[in-house]
């Protein structure tokens, strides 16, 4: 076994294959792991058998830097498109030979930006020392790489390395994807790895997507990317784009999540896009300050080094640098890379405006002055201005206000029906539940509107207690009803908390007296004494079904009948329309 594995590593018998990993949200490919195989007559020709005889005979750190020059040398010979997710372990990571700056080198020598690769730790053994592992990843990070953290869930550490490293992309394990349509405890861990993710600022990356089914179910979690057989497998020249059956499933991932306050329609960046010139890091500051001369509306411009983005000049800023002493004298003749912001917010084109709202907030004031490069697939595009940007914004929360209730601020019927259409056109399961207050008319009469106003008031606030702000979706329909479209998966559980929550509440508006005999006497329309229990609350659930509806008529019927069942139940209740279930299921 030693002497094969020496004859390839001597003889460089190493191929390497890539498989796509594409953008959920738009379809197009975001880059390409790189993997290796042997020979194809050889027993190492299996990555696995390859490193297990590399480590037995210690030469792990040997055949991963050939294994890394191989493919990186295949990935730029195919002109692939995008990133190069490349395999490093922990181990060879820490080297601290010659070799320490071999990667860097090597990139440099056959054209790759280093900004285009992605270095994908892959744990072989246990990682002890963190504290080095983060100084060779923040090395790496400096000479301006990517970090990628693999097989999340699977590994000895990974979860500590997540926290520990911060890396830019985390991969879930396949052992969590694969079933995951019909399995609520892994939906639950991709569910709790997302979020995660999106609070900390990582991309996360579903490995192993075999099945139509799988894929559905990771789009509709707003998994940020995916990869698996279903998708594209490793190939020696892979496609640059994904098959049409795959992208006619993504075309129809368009469903914004969107929260209770939040329901504006999914408008992305590209919307602002405009196409000013563009220069190379290697004109002279002189050169771009005679276009800033020429033509007195040029305000940035954007520096793009082979199609890829690497900064922006602002005139002002250039102008205030050349007003001072001999700044122009010492600079002109100098690459504008030395007076370019080279670290400017740059976004994909299907990115939301609202994501792009939350990066300026929190970003530096200076990008709202300079606008935000806008990218195909790491490509420039073009740019994006800070006024632009607020005016689409501003319009976005004028219509956002137009549609919603004036009492809760919740979304109205326009919203509710252009969601339940979304849910059906993109094939997402959910359920949709009818939210209504019994006794409620009497209440009012006796107590008055503003007290009632209160009520709904509190109503709204316990239905977005407990809905998942991410996936559920809360509609005010007008007066005592309300709509929720569960897309959680314990919807069921969610609707008890409901219950139980509102009948807590409820008894804050009533007397210690009516508290006590569980209502109140009263005069109906005609005079005549009644007497009317608490107000309860009634939910009505039924499930959506491809086969069955079509349109948010269809739900909005079906909701109102099972809230009609509910209503028969005494007090609190929930009712379930399971008729479809009992159908469905064999004899």
């Amino acid at each position: 076994m030693l002497a094969q594995l020496n004859r390839i590593i001597s003889h460089r018998l190493l191929t390497a294959r890539f498989q796509p990993i594409i953008q959920m949200h738009t379809g197009e490919i975001l880059g390409y792991e790189g993997l290796i195989r042997g020979p194809s007559d050889s027993p190492l020709h299996s990555p696995v058998n390859l490193f297990k005889a590399a480590s037995e005979n210690h030469l792990t750190v040997t055949v991963e830097h050939l294994c890394r020059r191989i493919v990186l040398e295949q990935f730029a010979a195919l002109e692939l498109p995008g990133k190069l997710f490349l395999n490093v372990s922990p181990e060879s990571l820490l080297q601290r030979d010659v070799k320490h700056g071999e990667t860097l080198d090597y990139i440099h020598d056959i054209g790759i930006n280093p900004a285009r690769v992605i270095i994908e730790l892959t744990e072989y053994q246990p990682t002890h020392d963190y504290a080095l592992l983060s100084e060779a990843v923040m090395h790496y990070r400096k000479m301006g790489f990517e970090i990628a953290i693999d097989d999340l869930g699977e590994g000895f550490s990974s979860l500590r390395l997540w926290s520990e490293l911060k890396p830019d992309y985390v991969k879930i394990d396949m052992h969590f994807i694969q079933g995951i349509d019909h399995d609520p405890v892994k939906m639950q861990f991709v569910r709790s790895i997302q979020s995660i993710a999106e609070k900390s600022g990582t991309k996360v990356v579903a490995e192993g997507i075999e099945t139509q089914a799988e894929l559905i179910a990771i789009r509709d979690l707003g998994v940020a990317c995916g990869q698996g057989y279903h998708i594209a497998k490793p190939h020696p020249n892979p496609g640059r784009a994904v098959s049409a059956e795959v992208a006619k499933i993504l075309s129809v991932n368009a469903i914004h999540r969107r929260t209770s306050n939040n329901f504006e329609q999914a408008v992305t960046v590209e919307k602002i896009l405009k196409t000013p010139t563009t220069i190379n890091s290697s004109m002279l500051n002189n050169q771009v300050d005679d276009l800033f001369l020429r033509d007195p509306k040029l305000q940035i411009i954007p520096v793009v080094d082979n199609g890829i983005p690497v900064g922006l000049i602002n005139r002002y800023h250039m102008i205030d640098r050349f007003a001072r002493p001999y700044q122009r004298e010492l600079y002109g003749r100098k690459p504008c890379k030395v007076f370019m912001d080279p670290h400017p917010i740059i976004v994909d084109k299907n990115t939301s405006m609202q994501d792009v709202s939350h990066i300026i907030v929190e970003a530096n004031p200076d990008h709202l002055i300079n606008g935000i490069i806008i990218t195909d697939q790491g490509r420039y595009l073009g740019l994006g201005t800070g006024p632009d940007l607020m005016r689409e914004i501003t319009q976005m929360q004028i219509n956002a206000a137009r549609y919603a209730n004036p009492l809760t601020q919740l979304p109205g019927n326009v919203p509710i029906n252009e969601h339940i259409d979304q849910l059906l056109q993109s094939h997402t399961s959910f359920c949709a539940c009818y939210c209504d207050l019994d006794h409620f008319k009497p209440f009012n009469d006796v107590y008055g509107y503003r007290r009632g106003d209160d009520i709904i008031q509190m109503t709204s606030e316990v239905l977005k207690k407990h809905c998942d702000a991410q996936y559920d979706f809360i509609g005010h329909i007008g007066g005592d009803d309300f709509i929720i479209l569960f897309q959680s998966a314990d919807w069921e559980a969610r609707c008890q908390g409901i219950l139980h929550s509102f009948a807590v509440a409820i008894q804050e508006f009533y007397s210690n007296e009516d508290r006590e005999r569980g209502g109140y006497i009263s005069e109906d329309r005609q005079g005549k004494k009644v007497f009317y229990p608490l107000i309860s609350l009634s939910l009505g659930v039924v499930k959506s079904r491809a086969s069955l509806h079509y349109s948010h008529h269809q739900i909005s019927i079906a909701a109102s009948d099972a809230k009609k069942q509910a209503k028969k139940i005494h007090g609190n209740s929930l009712f379930v329309d399971r008729r479809i279930d009992a159908e469905l299921r064999p004899a």
